[in-house]
């Protein structure tokens, strides 16, 4: 028999926890987080600054070679991040990386040499050898149809000289039709583009680039690609934001640049700025993160895992800042339509569901017993009081009150939605290719979204909410698995099977569907069983089964199966009340207390890249254990 959870150690770990996740924020009271330093980020950052200009930059590319050899794995390759297992990916661009620079400047320190041969070596492993055919052929394979990133990487290997010289190198990249990207946006959808919908700068680059080292053999094909190069240009110029940084992505931005300097552009006004964004990224030590910062998220997540604790005092910043946040336009890169929030603060974020989603709640939190949505849209009873600390300058008619920005919000989730009723990243019926599909944990938080506005929206917007709901109830219990799991698409696990994250889609759908009264009681209870069933014997939760506990995984489904607790019957069966304790007490210990949280990388970023964040550990433990200490609470 375990012993008793110790509820005045829980309760001093929730203060300890909350007092360090309030600690985090930003002199401007909000979070910005950090994320991981990238082997595969710096790689393709110093590529591209040697293949732009090797003298002008030669001393973040010496400092940058220096940190990859120094962080190389083991057994020989690299990893997405320093906790990551080596993959073919990040090794081949370290690689490449290696010959851009020594091509360019003198490499003589002998580590940057063994680095070299370690990463040869660990390459004829994984591919089979290093003869161009194998390789191209090796990664190619590891992502099937999708060439978003496929050939980027084989791109900045054939500009390294690591696939052969001249138009045999080229050979192996696939060439993207770029002259697409001068048809009207609104075609994009029923083009069947090669790559999601995100990557329209890297097509249009890199398939100029291709098309420039290994033109087609057909005379048509030719002209029409060499006519539309200058108007494809101006497009990609069209989508650069003001930072510079597609996406705020250091990688898609390198492979923008990489491509722009082998055309002999590397002095275009996109090169240039894409240059300013990788030297205002760096870090001290010479590396790169995949993504400048996740501020929005992070701060949605924080505030949302803080709940009541938050005070009072951080609230009137907190709201102004996140309301500044919301897109306010039509973006220029997916013209996606206003309303929606990204996942950062920068101008090369990207209005995405996930993020508008957590913002809505985050809102929610926020207004707490102001009743900002009584008054409809046309009617706001607490205006006097919100004007007091909104900005006076905004000019968007849907951003002057939170109560309009929140329905600007939810009706931009309502275009979202697919005809299936599950919700994609950014936006509707674009394809097929995965990060353009429903996904079950982005449906499950728009559905958290509206269902924690339905009851404060005015009529019209409330027939539609529940309309857009039903349809979302109907995706998640058709894209549940036999086991009774749910997979997400944002966030992975290297250790489990087909580097899938059971675990987190299972807790974030069944978060969703404690909160709905319309919900599939048999779906929660199937999704409930199977995260009792994945629990680890040491009380903590990985991935999927049997895969080694995170801090992130176990407060994920502690989260979750707290709040199905509170729906469930004392004498349920089986009780999640042990899971939970065991649960609670593995925390506890990993946390020391609620004192230490080790990142792990559970994070999926765009491509089946890997990353971890420093505040996710922090702001999962934050929420679970509140919600531990309430449900232990109330069953005294």
């Amino acid at each position: 028999m375990p012993p008793p959870l110790d509820i005045q150690a829980l309760a001093q770990a929730v203060s300890s926890a909350r007092e360090r996740l309030l600690e985090a924020r930003s002199p401007d009271g909000h979070w910005l987080g950090e994320l991981s330093s990238s082997a595969l980020s710096t790689a393709t950052a110093v590529a591209a600054l040697a293949l732009m200009d090797p003298a002008a930059h030669e001393p973040l590319i010496r400092k940058g070679i220096r940190w990859l050899a120094e962080h190389r794995s083991p057994d020989g390759g690299w990893g997405d991040t320093v906790q990551s297992r080596s993959n073919l990916s990040t090794t081949a661009l370290v690689w490449g990386a290696f010959g851009a620079v020594a091509a360019r400047i003198p490499l003589a320190e002998k580590d940057t040499r063994d680095a070299c041969r370690h990463a040869e070596s660990w390459l004829g492993r994984a591919a089979g050898g290093l003869e161009p055919e194998r390789l191209a052929s090796a990664i190619a394979a590891r992502y099937g149809n999708d060439r978003t990133f496929s050939a980027p990487i084989l791109t900045l290997c054939a500009l390294a000289g690591r696939l052969g010289q001249g138009r045999a190198a080229w050979q192996h990249v696939a060439p993207l039709p770029f002259e697409l990207a001068a048809f009207p946006h609104r075609l994009y959808k029923w083009l069947r583009l090669p790559v999601v919908s995100y990557a329209l700068p890297a097509l249009i680059a890199i398939g100029q680039a291709r098309f420039r080292h290994a033109p087609p053999r057909n005379p048509l094909a030719r002209a029409v690609r060499h006519a539309v190069r200058a108007k494809t240009l101006r497009v990609l110029q069209g989508t650069q934001p003001e930072s510079g940084g597609f996406l705020e992505a250091v990688p898609l931005t390198s492979f923008v640049a990489m491509s722009l300097a082998s055309l002999g552009q590397a002095g275009h006004p996109v090169a240039t700025r894409a240059a300013e964004f990788l030297r205002q990224t760096v870090r001290p030590d010479g590396s790169w993160p995949i993504d400048a910062n996740l501020a929005t998220w992070t701060t949605t997540l924080s505030v949302n895992a803080l709940g009541d604790a938050l005070p009072q005092e951080a609230r009137r910043p907190l709201l102004g800042w996140l309301l500044a946040q919301q897109h306010r336009v039509e973006h220029p890169y997916t013209h996606a339509e206003p309303g929606g929030w990204a996942w950062t603060d920068l101008s090369g974020g990207v209005p995405d569901a996930d993020d508008t989603a957590g913002a809505l709640l985050a809102l929610r939190q926020l207004a707490g017993g102001d009743g900002w949505m009584s008054g409809g849209v046309d009617e706001c009873p607490t205006r006097p009081f919100i004007h007091s600390f909104i900005h006076p300058s905004s000019s968007h008619p849907a951003l002057r009150t939170p109560h309009s920005a929140v329905a600007s919000g939810i009706r931009w989730l309502l275009g979202l939605q697919n005809r299936d009723g599950g919700i994609p990243t950014f936006c509707r019926g674009w394809g097929k290719l995965p990060f353009d599909r429903s996904a079950a944990d982005l449906t499950a938080h728009a559905l958290q979204a509206w269902n924690a506005w339905h009851d404060a929206l005015p009529p019209r917007l409330c027939v539609g909410v529940a309309s857009a709901m039903r349809r979302a109830l109907g995706f998640l219990e058709r894209s549940q698995r036999a086991d009774g799991s749910w997979v997400p698409l944002w966030f992975g696990n290297e250790a489990a099977p087909d580097e899938a994250n059971p675990t987190y889609g299972t807790a974030r759908v069944i978060m969703a569907l404690a909160g709905v009264p319309r919900a599939d009681t048999h779906a929660l209870q199937r999704g409930a069983a199977w995260l009792l069933s994945a629990q680890n014997p040491d009380g903590g939760w990985g991935g999927a089964p049997g895969v080694p506990a995170s801090i992130e995984e176990t407060a994920l489904a502690l989260d979750a199966l707290c709040r199905f607790a509170a729906l469930s019957s004392p004498s349920a069966t089986p009780s999640p009340q042990p899971a939970i304790a065991s649960g609670a007490r593995w925390l506890l210990e990993r946390t020391d207390g609620g004192r230490s949280f080790a990142p792990s990388p559970i994070g999926l970023y765009f491509a089946k890249l890997w990353y971890y964040e420093r505040l996710y550990p922090l702001i999962f433990a934050v929420g679970a254990l509140g919600r531990v200490l309430e449900l232990t609470r109330r069953a005294r």
